[in-house]
Order: C-alpha cells, then sequence, then structure tokens
C-alpha cells in the first residue's frame, strides 16, 4: 500500500507512548508537595504511583486479546482518549481519593500504549527496517520515564502540582487528531472474535490486586497481620489457579509457552529486579533531596536532568552494541552501575556538595542507558514475531510488579527504620534521613542480586525468522 505514512504512524505511536511515559515518573517530585496539601502520610501518599502501577498491570495481559478484538486504530484511539480523560480528572483533584481514581483512569489508557505501539509497528514496517523502528520507538518509550522528573519538578514549582497533569491535554489531543490522520491504514487490520479468557483473567486480577494490597498495607498492619497472612495467602492460590488455568485454555490470556523460553525468562528476571530497584529508588529520592537537603521541587527535577541526559545519549550506542556482541555483558555493566549509584545516594546528606549529586545522578544516566536498550532488545529478539505482543505485554507487567512491590516493600524498610531510629533517640529529620539511607541500600543488594540473572542473558541476541505479515510498501 503505497498511501501509508510510516513516518507520520511513527510520530504518532512515539507520541502516545512517550506521555504515558513521561507520566509514570513524573508524580514522583511532587509527592511531598501532594503529601503536604492532603496531609497524607507517606504510606498513603505511594498510593498515587502504586494505584498506576497496578491498574497498568491489570489491563497488560488484555492488549492482546483486545488488539485481535476491536483491531489497532481503536485500541490506540481509545488508549490515548482514555488517558487524556483521565489527566484531566487527576488535576480537577481536591482530595487523595478522587486523585487516585484518576490515576486509575489514565494507567487503564497508558497500559495499552506500549504492547499496541510494538504491534503496530510489526504490521506496519517490513522486517527490513524493523530494528531501526524499534530503536527510534524504543528511545521515545525510555526516556519519557527519564525525562519526567525533571518536567514534574519545574512544573510543579511554577505552576502547582495540577499542572503536571494538564500538560498531557494538549498532547492527548494532538496524538489523537494525528492518530485520525495518519492511522486510518489501521483500519483495515483485520478482526478476529477469540474468546475471551474469564477466568485466567480474573484469578491474575485477584493475584495483582492482593499482592499489591497486602505488600503496601503490610506497612501499616505488620507483615504478621491475619488480614495481610490472609490476603498474601489469597494471592498465592490465585496465581496458583491462574497457571492451571492458562496451562489448559486453547486461548489464554496470557501465553504461559513463553515460559519455556530459556532467553525470556531470563530476561523477565532482570526485567522484575531492576524495576524493584529503581522505581522503589525513585520513589525515595524526592525525598531525600527536597526533606533532607533543602532542595526546591524546580532544582529537584533539574538535579536529576543528567540521568535523563546521559541515558538518552547512550541508549543508540548501547543499543547498537547489543546488537553486534550481544546484551549480556553492557546489560551487567548498566546494571552494576546502577547500583554504585544508589550507594551515592545513600552516603548523600543536607552537607553534601552539589557535585556530588550530580555525579550521582550521571551514573545512574550511564547505568539506566547501558541497561536498557540492551535488555529490550534480548527480550523481542528471544522471541518469534508473532509473540512480540504478547511478549511486550508480559515484559511490561512484570516491569510493572517489579517496582510496584519495590516501591512497598522499600516503603515498609524505610518507615519501619525510621520508627526504630525514633525510639533509640534520634530527631525526626535525622532518623527519616538514616530510613531513607538504608531503602538505598536495599536497593543496592537488589541490584547486586541482578547481576546473577544477568549472567544467563543470552550472549547474541539471535535474529528469529520473521514470517509475521505487514503491509507491503
Amino acid at each position: 500500500m503505497r498511501d501509508v505514512n510510516r513516518n507520520g504512524i511513527l510520530i504518532v505511536i512515539i507520541m502516545g507512548t512517550t506521555m504515558a511515559g513521561i507520566d509514570s515518573s513524573i508524580v514522583n517530585i511532587s509527592l511531598p508537595v501532594m503529601s503536604k496539601q492532603f496531609n497524607s502520610t507517606l504510606s498513603e501518599i505511594e498510593w498515587v504511583i502504586t494505584v498506576y502501577m497496578l491498574s497498568f498491570s491489570v489491563l497488560m495481559p488484555l492488549t492482546n486479546w483486545l488488539k485481535n478484538r476491536v483491531g489497532f486504530f481503536n485500541l490506540y484511539i481509545g488508549a490515548i482518549s482514555l488517558f487524556t480523560i483521565g489527566s484531566l480528572l487527576c488535576a480537577l483533584s481536591t482530595n487523595l481519593p478522587s486523585l487516585l481514581t484518576g490515576r486509575v483512569i489514565q494507567a487503564l489508557g497508558g497500559g495499552a500504549m506500549a504492547p499496541t505501539s510494538m504491534a503496530i509497528i510489526s504490521y506496519i514496517f517490513p522486517a527490513r527496517v524493523r530494528g531501526a523502528i524499534l530503536g527510534w520507538w524504543g528511545l521515545g518509550n525510555l526516556v519519557g520515564p527519564a525525562l519526567g522528573p525533571t518536567l514534574g519538578g519545574v512544573l510543579t514549582q511554577q505552576f502547582g502540582w495540577p499542572s503536571i497533569f494538564l500538560i498531557n491535554l494538549p498532547i492527548g489531543i494532538i496524538t489523537v487528531w494525528l492518530g485520525f490522520k495518519y492511522l486510518g491504514v489501521l483500519r483495515n487490520q483485520p478482526k478476529v472474535k477469540l474468546p475471551f479468557d474469564i477466568s485466567g483473567f480474573t484469578a491474575l486480577t485477584i493475584f495483582l490486586v492482593c499482592l499489591q494490597y497486602g505488600v503496601a498495607r503490610a506497612e501499616v498492619l505488620g507483615l504478621s497481620s491475619p488480614e495481610i497472612l490472609a490476603t498474601l495467602a489469597v494471592s498465592l492460590v490465585a496465581l496458583v489457579a491462574f497457571v492451571w488455568i492458562d496451562s489448559r485454555k486453547s486461548v489464554p490470556i496470557i501465553d504461559l509457552h513463553l515460559f519455556s523460553n530459556y532467553s525470556f525468562v531470563s530476561c523477565i528476571l532482570v526485567t522484575i529486579s531492576r524495576a524493584a530497584a529503581l522505581y522503589g529508588g525513585l520513589f525515595l529520592m524526592p525525598f531525600l533531596l527536597q526533606d533532607q537537603m533543602g532542595f526546591s521541587e524546580g532544582i529537584s527535577g533539574l538535579l536529576i536532568l543528567p540521568n535523563s541526559i546521559f541515558m538518552a545519549a547512550l541508549m543508540p550506542f548501547a543499543g547498537k552494541w547489543s546488537d553486534k556482541h550481544g546484551s549480556r555483558e553492557i546489560s551487567m555493566l548498566g546494571i552494576a552501575l546502577l547500583a554504585v549509584s544508589m550507594y551515592l545516594f545513600a552516603i548523600l546528606d543536607k552537607g553534601s556538595n552539589i557535585w556530588v549529586v550530580l555525579i550521582a545522578m550521571t551514573v545512574r544516566g550511564f547505568g539506566m542507558g547501558f541497561l536498557l536498550a540492551p535488555l529490550n532488545a534480548a527480550t523481542l529478539s528471544a522471541v518469534r514475531p508473532s509473540e512480540v505482543t504478547m511478549a511486550s505485554s508480559v515484559s511490561t507487567l512484570m516491569q510493572q510488579v517489579g517496582g510496584a512491590i519495590g516501591i512497598a516493600v522499600l516503603a515498609i524498610i524505610t518507615q519501619n527504620a525510621f520508627n526504630r531510629h525514633v525510639l533509640e533517640g534520634a530527631t525526626s529529620v535525622k532518623a527519616h534521613h538514616l530510613a531513607l539511607k538504608e531503602g538505598f541500600y536495599i536497593s543496592l543488594v537488589i541490584l547486586v542480586v541482578t547481576l546473577v540473572p544477568a549472567w544467563f542473558l543470552p550472549r547474541r541476541n539471535v535474529v528469529r525468522k520473521d514470517t509475521e505479515a505487514h503491509i507491503d510498501t
């Protein structure tokens, strides 16, 4: 089809996924401000992030079924529209419950964007250019979360926290308009009315919700609480039920055969542990920079900028390196650098020179730049083209679950450490600082442990034979 504007299609999917990516991290820097305005505790305000990640995760398994059922065009335009509406509701929130409601609606739209974009690329672009296209899309998709804290800090300081959500409105409207202009060719995509795996989806949803709720509430009630033990038990039973159900379904919500792929499983293990450490560390960072070191929201955001710059600069290099030499060594280097950055954050205090902060951010940027593109390349090369949408959904799902658990676990650890140091006689400010320090050390340990599954990443990214149909020129 010669009337396909592939550049226009690429711009549309980059805009959508970048917008969703920015919103996954833009909120972090504004949490202290929101906490004060809503008079919320650390364990309460963390739900602004956690509920987004959890809702994001719940929708993720549906993406493959939805794209077959309603088609790429309707799914992508619907996702962008829902995300934009959710952003408006977040900006208009007057209390924490209304903000959490808006975040759920946001996430239901955002959760479909990345897997759908991957599927659109596979459908539109021929195999001979698909690697380059995925590289450009991946750069926009991953730079979004990196730019989020900087953008969030500047907007919050200058215009208040609602502005971090209002900025999505014009972007979302323009993206929808461009979608109608350039994605029309996707209306011709054949739709397949596959049966919906309601039992598998229900079991998976119960598992995800109970797991996250149990871990988050354990901070308040304690891990030995009957309520927490019962919730985690239900989560475990739901997981076992899900595996039993979907292993017997001809059209499962998640194809469990992917987990028989040794290379894919190695990538997923690295994704989970990396997300737990990084999301948890990112959750703690604004409290260190603002509450302990006294930086404003805007300055805090600017201090994170080196992380974004070096990550964006290194990703194309890291991607080319992994194409030639494989993902294992460069991914392990990235993980090691991220561990070093966590140590540097742990030793920061009120008297630390601003250059030490910038060095820590730079090391973190190098680590992320070396890790993210090679890990994504290894994940996609580990599966067949027909499995790309499902594999992308599973990878993103595991990233969100790992991140949500990381945030909850670090919140529990820091809250318990704070209480312990207060009982030992430390002032509230000193106890808070010591608790944050312990949180960063835990993130360091998680990253060091991540080196183990990273060692089993494939030495070479195998290019599998492409048999999936696409739109020919």
